[in-house]
């Protein structure tokens, strides 16, 4: 008997144990591979005489990372100048004559210039539809509203566009456009359903208490006349 108590709360210390460093140590393993990444990658185009391995006796990580960083940066302060936008045009405008690469940038930018902007409700908001059929529900993305030739075949005019991801790789999945009425807007945050996608239901976000709504006046006084007289 005590032998099998030793051997389940070891094994219940190992799980534990797994529980708190599992995550820290891939987070820690992802992190480096991607500034490995970054730093082979930059170590190629960079001059040796210009890396650190040329004057310590060690590798700096993060090097590559930061010289990244800093070009962009650098890149962004210069296209925000007179000069730097008229060379924008420039190779915009030889991009569009080529036939295989002007639709390719053209999607590319778009995509970004989306996602990116501050003012864009893109990927802000996640929703519960049914899909692939009634009573099956999901979760998706709002994308946006559905314009242009959509729109007018739709017999409905408020008809969002919504990105569903598929599990456990959300990179992948269906685009459908679903009358908003149709949907129910979530509380989550991107962040917690893309790890509720991505863990296939496992990591649920918390429920969060809606403030109830405030009674009139004359409402609140009947309840509180209620309340005396009891």
């Amino acid at each position: 008997m005590r032998r099998h108590r030793l051997a389940e709360r070891l094994r219940a210390y190992l799980i534990a144990g797994l529980l708190v460093t599992g995550p820290i140590s891939l987070t820690l393993y992802l992190l480096w591979v991607f500034v490995s990444w970054i730093d082979g990658l930059v170590a190629q185009l960079v001059p040796a005489a210009y890396l650190p391995r040329a004057y310590l006796p060690f590798d700096v990580p993060g090097f590559g990372l930061l010289i990244v960083l800093g070009g962009l940066v650098l890149i962004g302060w210069a296209t925000a100048g007179v000069l730097g936008r008229f060379f924008v045009r420039v190779y915009e405008r030889v991009l569009e004559r080529l036939p295989v690469i002007r639709g390719l940038y053209g999607a590319t930018k778009q995509i970004f210039q989306t996602v990116l902007s501050q003012q864009s409700n893109t990927f802000r908001e996640v929703a519960l539809l049914e899909f692939p059929r009634k009573e099956m529900w999901t979760i998706g993305f709002i994308t946006g509203k559905a314009e242009g030739e959509i729109r007018e075949l739709v017999a409905d005019e408020d008809v969002v566009s919504i990105y569903v991801p598929t599990t456990p790789n959300p990179t992948s999945g269906y685009l459908v456009f679903v009358p908003r009425r149709d949907i129910v807007i979530l509380d989550m945050t991107i962040e917690e359903a893309i790890k509720f996608v991505i863990s296939g239901g496992i990591v649920a976000p918390p429920k969060r208490d809606k403030p109830e709504a405030a009674l009139p006046a004359s409402e609140q006084e009947t309840l509180e006349e209620a309340g005396t007289e009891r």
